[in-house]
């Protein structure tokens, strides 16, 4: 087997193999490379001595059984048999569904993810969205402090756990989405810089030292975290990636990484003969993120629109702190402007920057599909003091107008695990670090932080006790109770409309027509002979639909429109319409 490691600044190197040593040699062709032939099968365990320092993991390794700072393991990816053959499934008409491996279940596992699928194929998703399944310290954590790109979370099950979950995803018919996190790595276990300039100083991010992407030495920087990408991609048999706040990705040169990225993705795409894509976090509100390579574009295949939520969010509860204020203003023309424009901030003036913010996006040429449009996040909710949900605030009623309002919305519809059913179970953040100063460290910056938001010490959920994690997973006993069965009936009725009316699945953003009022707290939207009517407020409310079609589904008793095509909607309702 060859073994290879990208060292530039070392003057030896020895691969440590099953106890036996191996001096490498330089490789003569592809500068800062060292390779060595040796006798290796699946699961032997391997790492890389530099100069005489300690045995690092491959900073390639596919599998890390002792974590992040152990010796790394062979993989074998052709050993593994799939039993369900798998030719794709896209983005356009997708319903995405953002789970998160270790509380998804009590157990924590893909097995025991997997055994819930059949739950998600009820219900009519089309993709489930994974959040980050690369090793981390500890056992538990949200999976953002990664460091061993290429590698699965052992605790999890691994990289074969991991095939497990793909495979029974795809005998249901579903894809299954990775988020990705390019942007940095986790500040513990993290041997990227024994092996070579993979950080830099020339920028500096949340997290330190950016990302190497165009200093000196970032042509192996980029090709290491593309064909890491591919791996995932073409090994698990994944359909698309999430890239984590590529807003964060630090890159000055002509050719940005997310171009090449994007690029490779599409010829993988067509080697493979199945649709592949990619999808952006990006808190820019920049339509040049999934326009097109060869015009002027990154060529991302779709991205969050968090401005879409937020005026949702402020419109439903009220809020109005931090990044919510400028929505908060008029929730109901926000939403209105999202609905129809994409973003909010398209050149207007953002208090939360202090500045102007984004780019109108060209509805003529835009379709929908690429952007995605959700009620709640991992992060929308995980970074609440509290980590609670919507349902913990709002009433049956206003959850089934959120989700009216997305699944029926222009945009690509994506549901935070649990949603579907307005779980209870917060999702808090919490953590397993083992370095114990670490630990330390980050419970009193998230103590600081939301004290000094107005918070009291004791209400805080302590990230490091696993009393925090326990309490973030889901409780698979809500959906058989009211109100949440009667929710989960709800979606699953949108879902089926969404699949079955050509209407809501229209790429077209131009044609989706939006009326609201402010002061009676209903807003309804037009999309080719379909209407969708929210009412948000207190007190019934009485909108003029002309011509307005029959009741296709409704929250609460709602009456076919009366003469003039006048629609009477209860408090906290909503009903979708068509002919």
């Amino acid at each position: 087997m060859l073994f290879e490691v990208w060292a530039p600044q070392t003057d030896r190197v020895v691969l440590q193999l099953e106890g036996a040593e191996y001096t490498m040699e330089h490789d003569p062709v592809r500068p800062g490379w060292w390779t060595a032939l040796a006798p290796a099968g699946d699961g032997a365990r391997y790492g890389f001595v530099l100069d005489d320092g300690p045995v690092l993991p491959d900073p390639r390794s596919r599998r890390q059984p002792d974590g992040p700072d152990g010796l790394s393991a062979v993989v074998d990816q052709e050993a593994f048999a799939w039993q369900h053959p798998w030719t794709g499934r896209g983005l356009p008409g997708a319903v995405l569904y953002e789970l998160h491996i270790g509380t998804f279940t009590p157990e924590g596992t893909f097995d025991a993810a997997a055994a819930r699928l059949g739950h998600l194929a009820e219900l009519g998703v089309t993709h489930v969205e994974l959040m980050p399944v690369c090793p981390f310290p500890g056992t538990h954590g949200w999976g953002y402090d990664g460091v061993a790109p290429w590698a699965v979370h052992e605790p999890y099950g691994g990289p074969e756990g991991l095939k497990r979950f793909v495979d029974t995803a795809h005998a249901h018919g579903l894809g299954v989405v990775l988020d990705v996190v390019h942007n940095h790595l986790g500040p513990s276990g993290n041997h990227l810089p024994d092996y070579g300039p993979y950080f830099t100083d020339t920028h500096h991010t949340p997290w330190g030292a950016a990302v190497n992407l165009d200093a000196p030495g970032s042509d192996e920087v980029r090709a290491y975290l593309l064909a890491g990408a591919l791996a995932w991609l073409r090994d698990y048999r994944l359909d698309g990636l999430r890239l984590d706040a590529v807003h964060a990705l630090a890159d000055t040169r002509a050719l940005t990484f997310l171009e090449e990225l994007s690029a490779a993705v599409d010829e993988l795409a067509h080697t493979l003969g199945r649709p592949l894509f990619l999808i952006a976090e990006s808190d820019r509100c920049d339509p040049r993120t999934t326009v097109a390579r060869d015009q002027g574009g990154l060529g991302l295949h779709a991205q969050w629109n968090d401005d879409f939520h937020h005026a949702l969010h402020t419109a439903l509860t009220g809020e109005s702190q931090g990044y919510y204020a400028d929505f908060a203003r008029d929730p109901f023309a926000a939403l209105a402007k999202t609905l129809t424009r994409v973003f909010f901030h398209d050149g207007t003036y953002s208090s939360f920057r202090g500045r102007t913010h984004g780019r109108p996006v060209d509805r003529t040429t835009a379709p929908a599909h690429r952007f995605l449009g959700y009620a709640q996040t991992h992060d929308q909710v995980g970074n609440r003091a509290l980590g609670d949900r919507l349902a913990a605030s709002l009433s049956p009623g206003l959850l089934a107008c959120a989700a009216a309002l997305v699944l029926t919305g222009p945009f690509t519809p994506m549901l935070f695990m649990g949603e579907e059913w307005g779980a209870l179970t917060p999702w808090q953040y919490f953590t397993d670090h083992t370095d114990p100063g670490l630990a330390e460290a980050v419970r009193a910056g998230r103590r600081r932080e939301f004290i000094a938001h107005g918070w009291t010490e004791e209400d805080l959920p302590d990230p490091q006790d696993p009393a925090t994690r326990r309490r973030s997973c889901l409780d698979w006993s809500e959906p058989e109770r009211e109100p949440h069965a009667r929710l989960l009936a709800w979606h699953r009725r949108l879902i089926a409309l969404r699949r079955d009316r050509p209407d809501l699945t229209d790429p077209d953003l131009a044609a989706l027509k939006v009326a609201y009022d402010r002061e009676a707290s209903w807003l309804a939207f037009r999309r080719g002979d379909t209407r969708v009517v929210v009412n948000l407020g207190k007190e019934p409310a009485e909108v003029r639909l002309g011509n307005g079609g029959r009741v296709l589904a409704a929250w609460g008793p709602v009456d076919e429109p009366g003469p003039g095509g006048v629609l009477r909607l209860p408090p906290e309702s909503c009903a979708v319409l068509g002919s």
